[in-house]
């Protein structure tokens, strides 16, 4: 699918328009008939590939979805962007912060393929993920880093639900295991979860080992790959995505082919450095030993 056909925004305005819909019960049908358009259209809007978003739909399903302003508001801010080829979000000022996209995307795929510098979030525990906060959010309440933390690890659910996980495959490069995030008895904690999850069918752990030097001469930095599933004729059944997190500045997501096969040959030289998941989950124990001697 060209990537003109079903920009980000455009995918993520349909599945909120869908969610909305099926939380009040309505059909497809239904409301198609009260805002006036085919079902076919609203279907196609939902889906993502709508040729061309009408600003004023939008609105109007939002209001029979009995959406409050705040709603229809990041709804018309997602339809502006939906014309955008390569879409650049800067958090906190085209979409309220609780429409977060990536997380959005992450709950629609089926596979991660991750190379990550520190403990990723689907995988990290409770102190580990508060200390993270903690230094990250400095002018925040306790209680609200914990609400904060509550949030992060109920994302952890895609990969713990016992219908349909997703599979998980990331690379972890060794600076993330000796680097101490809230003190020796955190790092214990988090480097055994880390070698326990690494057994389940649907995770896969790699550790890409200082003695790897830098493979492809370069460190490309964090980065994800989502897949989304394969449809009935065997074809993706949303173009995958990268995305590249960035603490400063804007997180970046790539949908053109040449970066996505850029992407893809990074992330496979990443995983034949690395370690492989049995010798992972043995440097993992290990490196925990040395934290609790």
């Amino acid at each position: 699918m060209a990537e003109e056909d079903s920009t980000l925004p455009r995918r993520q305005l349909g599945r909120f328009l869908r969610q909305y819909r099926e939380e009040i019960g309505m059909t497809m049908a239904q409301a198609a008939r009260i805002v006036e358009i085919g079902t076919s259209t609203l279907h196609r809007l939902e889906k993502g590939t709508a040729d061309k978003v009408r600003i004023r739909i939008v609105v109007h399903l939002c209001e029979i979805y009995e959406r409050p302003a705040e709603d229809t508001a990041a709804m018309k801010r997602l339809a502006d962007q939906a014309a955008a080829k390569t879409w650049y979000q800067e958090y906190g000022d085209l979409i309220p912060g609780r429409f977060d996209h990536y997380v959005g995307l992450e709950a629609a795929a089926r596979q991660l393929v991750s190379y990550q510098e520190l403990v990723p979030g689907l995988l990290q525990t409770r102190d580990y993920a508060w200390t993270m906060a903690r230094s990250h959010l400095v002018d925040v309440a306790d209680h609200d880093i914990d609400r904060f933390v509550d949030l992060r690890l109920r994302r952890q659910m895609i990969i713990n639900r016992k219908t349909e996980p997703i599979d998980f495959d990331v690379v972890l490069h060794e600076s993330a295991l000796r680097r101490v995030v809230g003190g020796p008895r955190i790092m214990a904690k988090q480097l055994r979860h880390l070698a326990d999850a690494g057994t389940r069918p649907n995770i896969t752990l790699r550790v890409l080992p200082f003695s790897a030097g830098i493979p492809l001469g370069m460190l490309p930095g964090p980065f994800v790959i989502l897949y989304f599933g394969l449809d009935s004729k065997g074809r993706n059944a949303e173009p995958p995505v990268v995305y590249v997190e960035s603490v400063l500045t804007a997180d970046i997501y790539l949908q053109k082919e040449s970066d996505l096969e850029r992407y893809g040959a990074v992330s496979a030289a990443l995983h034949s450095a690395s370690s492989s998941p049995e010798d992972s989950r043995l440097l993992l124990r290990k490196i925990a030993k040395e934290f609790e001697a």
